[in-house]
């Protein structure tokens, strides 16, 4: 049997963003996870088929002005129509770098990703205010998380 595949799209303008994704797919590339194949990109890498290839999706983004990243912004608009057929129902989870509160950021993505009728399948990670090192060891078990349920058969 194929391996699974886990897409995380993280927007990493920041040394503090990139650790978080490095997190997430530190987590999700677990040894304890044998049979998921873990695809790390940026929104702008991030295209459609790989999309189309994945069996559950991370999303990462800063809260700008608001609202998600300009970029996270940028993947959605490229890859909406081409995938919005095949993928629904595509699992998903969030996390979120908020310097406010992440509430725009979070509804703006929940819009658009029930428009493309994927499911969230655990509550939105939300990383506000001042930095903490803490959320690293919480980002990292969110991709364990997503890894060892995708392995697993959960969803």
């Amino acid at each position: 049997m194929p391996d699974k595949q886990l897409l995380i799209v993280g927007h990493i303008p920041s040394p503090n963003t990139q650790a978080l994704r490095d997190a997430v797919q530190r987590g999700a590339s677990s040894p304890d996870v044998d049979s998921v194949t873990v695809t790390t990109l940026n929104p702008f890498e991030t295209q459609a088929a790989h999309v189309l290839a994945a069996d559950a999706i991370i999303l990462g983004t800063t809260e700008n002005l608001g609202y998600m990243s300009g970029a996270l912004k940028d993947f959605f608009d490229r890859c909406y129509y081409p995938v919005l057929e095949e993928k629904q129902g595509l699992p998903m989870a969030v996390y979120i770098r908020a310097g406010l509160d992440g509430t725009g950021t979070r509804k703006g993505i929940e819009t658009i990703t029930t428009g493309l009728r994927w499911k969230m399948v655990q509550e939105p990670l939300l990383f506000k205010g001042k930095w903490n090192d803490n959320w690293l060891e919480e980002a990292e078990q969110l991709g364990l998380l997503m890894a060892a349920s995708l392995e697993m058969g959960a969803f």
